[in-house]
């Protein structure tokens, strides 16, 4: 290649968050199309996408150049913030760029806003880099500019002294303000001082067309309109990725910053290491930790053999030999491979977890399939017992590193961390970074927002896009969707959409990874960048998980997972139960796997509350399959995918278990007896990766190695390696007597299933945390329960669900109780879940435990004011008081809650005095506050009435539920006569194309607007069993919309419409209609039955003067009493035909001599 004629040293990827629009491994295909030799890479503030720039550019033959833009504050221009462009030149150099990058943000942000270094670090860490002085935003820029020339020599002293022959004064003509102004002084400045310039073009983007997007990409990260954008007007349209010889002509009047450009370019030279892994030093004495390794296994697996089989049987020797074989080969590829420091750093920190009473799960992922893991304790799944494969978790044929995920407990997940960065060093340790990017349906919403589009026009192709994960623009349309028709037809939607393609997938933001953390050998900045949230806090790597892995640093994922929460706090409240009665405590590591009364619970579907079995989905899957041994929950956490789901895969394996189709393996025509051992705990269907890969291994002689790899390429339909791998496999077969039309026959069948193989390993670990929350439940239901409801406190909905199946399993639900309720829910000595304060919406934990405190120190609260008074208005705040009113917390104090609220201003101010008072330390006059604070409770007390319903509405405003009552209760009796007894619950149980008629209380209504600009409602049912959403179109809606108010009954005539994969339901309205409604079509006559011996004329005189003033109906009225000398059954005429309606029924108790009334029913005319 030519010498260059010049280099570009200012880039920005799309990495720069705030500007830039290219990906890093664009702009290097872009480079290489133009020709170019070497590029740099400088984007704002930030490393991360520095080593997916250099592994392209070593890909493609081109020079990478690392660099930065910074910014910090000048003292010389008034505080004023200053660009500045470094690059680094040597090893030595980019490793102070990383301490620059990671310094700026560990100090913490200007302003929550700015990430800036400080000036006086650059002559720290000055050796190896290369200043660009950032043009007219730079700090000698903005001095020529504001015309300060006295402060020249001050300013260009600093970067002589610590830069002398690597400080560039930076030349642009981007036409942007200022810039001609600008270049000719700092060219005059360079000739008076001997500084040199060099000429960049601050690229932002590949081309000059990409502007405009450019300018959308800037107004999405300011939260602005196109209209509004400010800083969009500091970029131009020139700012795009030029040619050497474009830039050669504009820079032809100053040849020697396009040769410097060249020169900075020749003279950067940074290497990044990769293709080795640095692992911290895990200290084992004065033995190697290969041989610590050893040691350690075969001690863990003498204690895991000791405890399930007796050393005096006879077959113990013949398990120990076939687990010490085993053990040998993992202990030999895991110490060939380099990683016994992995191992033995995961097992410590496991360790101490489980020595600290935190819950570690029983393994996750391909990991569990390695005896050296569970020897080590790091698992609890034995290998062998499942027939799980180590190669499927490190491969030596196939070298990557080992990647345990661990689940520990949610509440405690972040103390493991905090240990490792202890024992460690917290500079050696750091999570991952994440980048958001714009995805399909984020960036229709933010291209369009910014383009000043209306909201609802933006909302309908937004909602064009299916919400499957992942999915792209292209993939939508080559769906042939109606965006597809919106976009050939529409001009506005065409520029929408075209905008967004080229936006799509682009970064926005950056985040932390789920679980990942690197542990580094020495501290991570010696290895990569930190970044850190606005104070400086909470580090993360700046480079993501797969360049983390390919600069050699390992991640360890310490993932949280609720359910062990859950586990843990059951297993607590059971245990402290056992030992309080002396009896022995229970391990849940340690329950059998083949209870009777779990596998009768789990077939009859009633798996609420258990890990990745509750979904309405997963239940009818349940029922169908009837599991009865814990083989088949591994196979249930297998089937229940959509691949499996949608290819019959599913049918096949419950038609098998039960006989209703013939057992193959794996298909009836081309059957092996070789194949039966591998297939049939399966029943013939090849349901896991790892039968793929024994497959390979009886029929073709594949190792386990070569056969994970084989697996490999048949899951990500690689059709170059699959038609390698067919060959291998056909030839392999042969060689074992084995014909090519058999073996081609099988591969076509590996290659079916391959796409919907799960990884046992990960099924066994994840069904062994579904088999204990199982076991859990069956046992011990109410502990299980109300630990369930303590980790969903802040998800309503799941306490909804949860409450409800807790009372279709008769247990009892205690109300929130002033002086029994903990923050968290729990089981009380009679059996009974107390609720918890935490599920009360507005009441924080503080609060809560302040609360709980009091209460065990100084004894059970007497009444409010008492309580108010204890607390301190300081600690309780008027909004938690009414919250814990609503919610019925004070009920065993005081049942009225109506005079609890409107008590709560003299009880503060009680609360106060009583303060004062004991500042005072005045026994007399605390006397005398405690008889006025009587008269005042007395006075209060006078003539505040009550009313169930309003408690019932305050109570669902905080807790999301009725727990007290529900308002439908009153109402019970009569609603059997419309709807036969069909409560939600029951709904699962009914022909689903059927006509129904369902009642409930509306509990939430939302109202959308379709993509045809209809009103839609989405509607949710409560009838204290169960609740369902039901959608009601725009020509319902628009004509019954009046009867959609909360807390409203209503009832629905409709169908149900049913997820055939998942199994839940939803109703489509025909007909809705209020109680009052029904009541005129259904009920036929009224019988109002008197008191024979308390009416009397003027009695009988109110009761015709008070039907006379009611709304006219079409229900005839009876008027009936019963005397030993009279019977009377009067019929009125049609002038008292009147309208029922609660009111009327409530105001009619009130007549003089009223006793009952009684209603007749024509059979539901709704129907």
């Amino acid at each position: 290649m030519n010498e260059p004629k010049f280099v570009h040293l200012n880039v920005h990827s799309d990495y720069s968050i705030i500007d830039g629009l290219s990906k890093p491994e664009d702009l290097i295909i872009k480079a290489s199309d133009l020709n170019m030799a070497s590029i740099a890479i400088t984007d704002y503030n930030n490393l991360y996408g520095v080593i997916k720039f250099y592994k392209t550019a070593h890909k493609l033959g081109i020079k990478p150049i690392i660099g930065a833009t910074v910014k910090f504050i000048s003292n010389l221009i008034n505080n004023e913030l200053t660009t500045l462009t470094i690059l680094a030149s040597t090893q030595e150099g980019y490793k102070n760029l990383i301490l620059l990058i990671s310094r700026a943000y560990q100090k913490g942000y200007i302003n929550n806003s700015h990430v800036t270094i400080e000036k006086k670090w650059l002559s720290e860490l000055h050796k190896g880099l290369i200043l660009l002085s950032g043009g007219c935003q730079g700090e000698i820029g903005k001095i020529l500019i504001y015309g300060k020339l006295t402060l020249i020599s001050h300013c260009i002293s600093f970067y002589q002294k610590y830069f002398p022959d690597s400080y560039y004064l930076e030349l642009l003509r981007t036409n942007r303000d200022n810039e001609e102004n600008y270049l000719n002084l700092a060219v005059d400045l360079s000739l008076s001082t001997g500084i040199p310039v060099v000429a960049t073009n601050n690229v932002c983007f590949l081309n000059k067309e990409d502007f405009n997007i450019h300018k959308i990409r800037i107004a999405i990260n300011e939260g602005e309109t196109l209209q509004c954008s400010k800083i969009q007007n500091h970029y131009s349209n020139e700012q795009f990725l030029k040619t050497p010889q474009e830039m050669c002509d504009l820079f032809l009047d100053v040849p020697e910053a396009l040769i410097n450009s060249v020169e900075i370019a020749k003279r950067c030279n940074v290497f990044i290491y990769s293709g080795k892994y640095f692992l911290p030093k895990f200290f084992t004495g004065n033995i190697s930790v290969e041989n610590y390794l050893v040691k350690k296994s075969y001690e863990g697996l003498k204690k895991r053999l000791s405890i399930v089989n007796d050393k005096k049987n006879i077959q113990y020797k013949d398990i120990y030999i076939q687990y010490k074989k085993r053990l040998d080969m993992e202990l030999n590829v895991i110490n060939k491979m380099g990683f016994p420091s992995y191992f033995l750093i995961v097992m410590e920190f496991v360790k101490w977890a489980k020595d600290n009473n935190i819950p570690v799960g029983p393994g996750r992922g391909s990991g569990a399939g390695s005896l050296v893991a569970y020897v080590l304790n790091i698992t609890e799944v034995d290998p062998l017992s499942f027939d799980l494969l180590f190669e499927r978790f490190l491969n030596p044929e196939r070298i990557s590193l080992p990647d345990f995920d661990i689940d520990f407990c949610m509440e405690k997940r972040d103390k493991v961390i905090d240990h490792v960065s202890e024992i460690y060093g917290r500079s050696a340790v750091a999570q991952i970074i994440t980048f958001g990017t714009l995805t399909a349906k984020a960036v229709i919403r933010d291209v369009g927002r910014v383009l000043g589009y209306p909201y609802g026009f933006i909302n309908k192709l937004s909602k064009l896009i299916p919400l499957d994960p992942g999915i792209t623009l292209n993939e939508v349309f080559s769906q042939g969707s109606e965006l597809s028709n919106l976009y050939k037809n529409n001009e506005d939607v065409k520029y929408l959409i075209d905008s967004s393609k080229k936006l799509e997938g682009i970064n926005r933001n950056v985040g932390k990874h789920a679980g990942g953390v690197v542990i580094s050998p020495t501290k991570i900045t010696d290895f990569c960048p930190l970044y850190c949230d606005e104070k400086g806090n909470n580090p993360v790597t700046q480079f993501d998980k797969n360049d983390i892995e390919h600069i050699g640093l390992v991640k360890f994922d310490f993932l949280g997972l609720r359910t062990l929460t859950i586990i843990n706090h059951t297993v607590q409240m059971i245990n402290i139960k056992l030992n309080s009665n002396k009896q022995s405590i229970i391990n849940i590591d340690s329950i059998p796997l083949n209870d009777n009364k779990c596998f009768d619970l789990l077939k009859k579907s009633e798996t609420t509350g258990i890990f990745q079995l509750e979904s309405d989905g997963m239940k009818d899957l349940i029922k169908r399959l009837q599991p009865d041994c814990f083989e088949d929950i591994i196979a249930l956490v297998a089937l229940f995918r959509p691949g499996p789901l949608q290819s019959g895969m599913v049918d096949n394996f419950i038609n098998r278990k039960h006989g209703r189709e013939k057992i193959s393996y794996p298909d009836e025509k081309w059957q092996h007896k070789l194949l039966k051992p591998i297939l049939e705990s399966t029943y013939g269907i090849i349901l896991y990766q790892e039968q793929v890969m024994q497959i390979a291994q009886v029929l073709a002689g594949y190792t386990l190695g070569s056969a994970d790899i084989l697996r490999r390429a048949m899951s990500k339909k690689n059709l170059k390696d699959m038609s390698k791998q067919r060959v291998i496999f056909e030839e392999g077969s042969y060689k074992n007597g084995i014909s090519k039309k058999f073996s081609r026959k099988i591969f076509d069948i590996l290659e079916k299933f391959a796409g919907y193989g799960f990884n046992k390993s990960h099924s066994v670990a994840y069904a062994l945390v579904s088999y204990q929350t199982l076991w859990l439940k069956t046992h011990y239901p109410a502990e299980f329960m109300a630990a369930a409801m303590t980790s969903d406190m802040d998800n309503t909905e799941k306490i909804i669900v949860l409450v409800n199946e807790s009372l279709s399993m008769q247990l009892k639900i205690l109300p929130p109780n002033i002086n029994v309720s903990n923050y968290e829910f729990y089981v009380n000595n009679d059996g009974h879940i107390v609720y918890g304060f935490g599920a009360i919406k507005g009441i924080g934990k503080n609060s809560a435990c302040d609360i709980v405190r009091e209460r065990k120190k100084n004894g059970f609260f007497h009444d409010f004011f008492d309580f108010c008074i204890r607390m301190g208005a300081n600690k309780i705040s008027r909004r938690v008081l009414e919250k814990l009113i609503m919610s019925g917390s004070y009920d065993c104090l005081n049942k009225n809650r109506n005079y609890l609220l409107k008590s709560i201003d003299d009880a503060i101010k009680a609360s106060k005095e009583s303060l004062k008072i004991k500042s005072f330390k005045q026994d007399s006059l605390f006397g005398l506050f405690k008889n006025e604070l009587d008269q005042v409770q007395k006075n209060n007390c006078i003539n505040i009435h009550d009313s169930k319903k309003n408690n019932l509405k305050n109570e669902y405003q905080v807790l999301g539920l009725y727990l007290t009552g529900h308002p439908i209760h009153q109402y019970l009796k009569e609603l059997k006569n419309y709807i036969n007894n069909l409560t939600l619950s029951k709904l699962q149980f009914i022909d689903k194309n059927k006509m129904i008629l369902v009642v409930g209380i509306i509990v939430s209504i939302n109202i959308k607007i379709t993509k045809n600009k209809n009103r839609v409602a989405i509607i949710i049912l409560d009838d204290n069993t169960s609740r369902l959403e039901v959608v009601i179109f725009s020509n319902l809606l628009n004509s019954r919309e009046y009867l959609l108010k909360l807390n409203n009954i209503l009832f629905v005539k409709g169908m149900l419409n049913v997820n055939l994969i998942y199994k839940n339901f939803k109703m489509t309205a025909y007909n809705i209609m209020s109680l009052d409604d029904i009541r005129e079509i259904n009920i036929h006559k009224l019988t109002i039955i008197l008191n024979p011996k308390k009416i009397d004329d003027l009695s009988l005189q109110k009761l015709y003067i008070f039907l006379d003033q009611q709304n006219r109906g079409n229900v005839p009225v009876f008027i009936f009493y019963n005397t030993k000398q009279t019977f009377l059954n009067i019929k009125l005429n049609k002038k008292w035909l009147i309208k029922i309606t609660d009111s009327f029924l409530n105001q009619l108790k009130l007549i003089p001599g009223y006793e009952k009334v009684k209603l007749d029913y024509h059979k539901n005319h709704f129907l």
